[in-house]
C-alpha cells in the first residue's frame, strides 16, 4: 500500500504561506520505515478538490489530506470528501460532543444553542461514516474514510493527528519491507553519459532503482552529479559495487556523498 499526500488551501499556491506539511509527513513516514509516493496541492476550488478526492478514493492508497476541514465559506473538504463518496454530511455524536466540550472550555457559561455555537457544530460533520482523528490541541477531530485521513491545515494540529494515525491504524506495515541506499558524486560528468551505466544497473539487479541528482555547482562545490542505487538491500550492495566499478572504467572523478 503506498502513502499519497493532498495539501489544500489557496494560501499555499498563492504564496502567502508556505507548506511546511510535505517535509514532515515524510519525516513521520520515514521513521516508522515508510516512505511517500506521491503529493498533490489543490487551491480551495470545490470541483477540483472534489474530483482530486474521487480519483483517490478509486485506489488503493493510504492518502493524508491537510486542511479544508472548518467550518467556514473557504473551507469545502468535508463537503466534497462526501460528494467523492456519494454520501451524505451527517453530524457525528461523538464530534459533537468534542465541539461542545471545546467551547465550554473556551467560555464556560456559552449558551450551546446560540447561532454562533451552532455553527461550530459544523466542524463535527462529516461524510457518513467516517470515524474521528483525535485532535491534542483544541479537541476538534480530524476524520477517516476509506484510508483517506483528513486532518486541519495547522501544523501543530495536523501533525500529531498524522502520528497517531500511523501509530494506531498502520503499526503492522512499519519496517515491513528492508530498504537501503548508496549513492556516490560524480564529478564533471554529462547525464547522458552515465545513462547507459544507468539503464545496465536497473536490468541487471530488477530490485534496485538508480537515481541521478545532478547539481550545476555553486561557490562552494564543482558541477556534480549524485548517482545511486537504491531499494532491496541484498540487491543495492552489489550494485553499488557495479556503479563504482564502471565509473572506474569510465575514469570518472567521484568523491563520496
Amino acid at each position: 500500500m503506498a502513502f499519497g499526500l493532498i495539501i489544500i488551501g489557496d494560501e499555499i499556491l498563492s504564496g502567502k504561506r508556505s507548506d511546511k506539511h510535505l517535509p514532515k509527513v515524510i519525516e513521520l513516514l520515514g521513521e516508522r520505515g515508510l516512505q511517500l509516493a506521491w503529493a498533490e496541492v489543490v487551491g480551495d476550488d470545490p470541483e477540483r478538490i472534489t474530483a482530486l478526492l474521487r480519483r483517490s478514493l478509486a485506489g488503493p492508497d493510504i492518502v493524508f489530506s491537510c486542511g479544508g476541514i472548518g467550518a467556514t465559506p473557504d473551507d469545502h473538504t468535508r463537503q466534497c470528501a462526501a460528494a467523492a463518496l456519494g454520501v451524505p454530511l451527517a453530524l457525528h455524536p461523538e464530534g459533537k460532543l468534542l465541539v461542545q466540550e471545546r467551547i465550554r472550555e473556551t467560555t464556560p457559561d456559552a449558551d450551546l444553542d446560540a447561532p454562533d455555537n451552532l455553527q461550530r457544530l459544523k466542524m463535527a460533520e462529516f461524510p457518513q461514516g467516517a470515524g474521528l482523528i483525535p485532535n491534542p490541541y483544541n479537541r476538534i477531530p480530524g476524520f477517516t474514510v476509506a484510508d483517506h485521513h483528513f486532518v486541519p491545515g495547522f501544523p501543530v494540529m495536523a501533525w500529531p493527528m498524522i502520528a497517531w494515525v500511523l501509530d494506531t491504524h498502520y503499526a503492522h506495515l512499519f519496517h515491513a519491507q528492508a530498504r537501503a541506499e548508496q549513492a556516490v558524486l560524480v564529478y564533471e560528468q554529462a547525464e547522458s553519459t552515465l545513462t547507459p551505466l544507468m539503464e545496465r544497473l536497473e536490468a541487471r539487479y530488477p530490485g534496485v532503482r538508480v537515481f541521478s541528482l545532478p547539481s550545476v555547482g555553486d561557490a562552494q562545490t564543482r558541477r556534480h552529479i549524485e548517482l545511486g542505487v537504491k531499494g532491496d538491500p541484498e540487491q543495492v550492495t552489489p550494485a553499488f559495487a557495479d556503479l563504482r566499478a564502471e565509473l572506474a572504467q569510465l575514469g570518472a572523478e567521484t568523491a563520496p556523498v
